[in-house]
This record gives structure tokens, sequence and C-alpha cells, in this order.
């Protein structure tokens, strides 16, 4: 098993899980710059739990869940002290309107099907044909899970098609916002921060 240190937090990751790495580390930021101390945070979709235990070692008095379909991610988040439950997105949470902030780091990447990787780390990249299979499932349901001035941190991909992304979340009630990006190799990460109308 390996580890990274970030922002104070060690987080341990392991073969079979996403390691931590350039979108990791953009969302993790804007994590500790938006999410307010005391917030109920839900995080999706957590991998080895890096961006919830930066939350967690930066934030005060933050009460987090997260949840992954990765039985190794499962394991993993959990020695890293994240609490976290087997769902695919919303599929393990009942009672509406609780969390504050909803953070995802989605599998984002356009993926054809002859280009699918093998075994449980395929979840984490494979966004579909055009990238944003899995963001509009999310997308579909993040509201009522939210408090009525909830906002959701969403990290994209410039090949997952921005302004597509972005029209969908206007079109759920979200006014978004590109709150931080980072030139890479082949992409240009983003982290999009949407608040609910009204």
């Amino acid at each position: 098993m390996s580890y990274v240190v970030y922002k104070g937090a060690t987080v341990y990751f392991c073969e079979n899980v996403y390691e931590p790495a350039e979108d990791s580390f953009l969302l993790a930021d804007a994590c500790i710059e938006y999410i307010k101390d005391g917030s109920c945070v839900l995080e999706i979709g957590t991998g080895s739990g890096f961006v919830s235990s930066v939350i967690l070692t930066n934030k005060k008095n933050v009460k987090l869940i997260a949840s992954d379909l990765n039985p190794y991610a499962l394991n993993c988040a959990r020695k890293n002290n994240v609490d976290v439950i087997c769902c695919d997105l919303f599929g393990g949470f009942k009672q509406v309107k609780q969390f504050d902030t909803i953070v995802f780091n989605p599998p984002y990447l356009p993926t054809e099907d002859d280009e699918r990787l093998g075994g449980w780390i395929n979840l984490a990249f494979d966004g579909g044909k055009d990238g944003r299979e899995c963001i509009r499932r999310f997308l579909a349901e993040v509201k009522q899970y939210l408090k009525p001035d909830g906002d959701v941190l969403l990290l994209i991909s410039s090949l997952t098609g921005p302004k597509e992304v972005i029209r969908l979340m206007n079109n759920e009630g979200f006014n978004v916002n590109v709150i931080s990006d980072e030139a890479c190799f082949f992409e240009k990460l983003m982290v999009l921060h949407g608040c609910l109308n009204g």
C-alpha cells in the first residue's frame, strides 16, 4: 500500500483504486476553499478517500459521508478514516435535502467500447462515448439530496465538453462558475461550482 501527503492529510491508496493525481488535488483545493466549517458533505465516488480526507483534515466540524462501488476503494477509504458506503451514485441514500455540499470527481473521459479498461479501475475513467454518461445521471438526481441553498463541486475535463456540462447543470437549476482550472498534458481540468437558484 502506498500513500500521499497533501494539505496535512496522509492518504493511503492501493491496487485497483484510482491513485490521487492532478484532478484529485485540484478538487481537494476547491473543497478547502468552498466548503464551510460545520457543513454536511457528501462525496460521490470517493475512491481512496483522498478528497474526503483532505476536507476532514482542513475543515472544522464537518459531517462527511462518501460512497463508492469499488470494493477495493471502500476498504481503502475506510483505512483513511472516511465513513463510506457501497452504492451507485445516490442509491444508498433515502433521506433527501440533507447535504450542504456534494462533491464529485466523476468518470469523465470519453470512452469507446474497445477503450474500456478491465476490472474495477475502469469505473474511475469510463465516462461513456461523450464523457458525460455518469454526469447526466448525477445531475438528474443531485438536487433531491441538497439543502435549498446547497451547492455542488464537480470536476470535469476539457474532453468532457464543459459547455455542455454547464448547460446540463443550468437546466437542473444551478448557477455555474468555473472556480479553478489546470492545464495538463492532453486536457484542461476544471472544477465547476454549482449553486441552486433561488
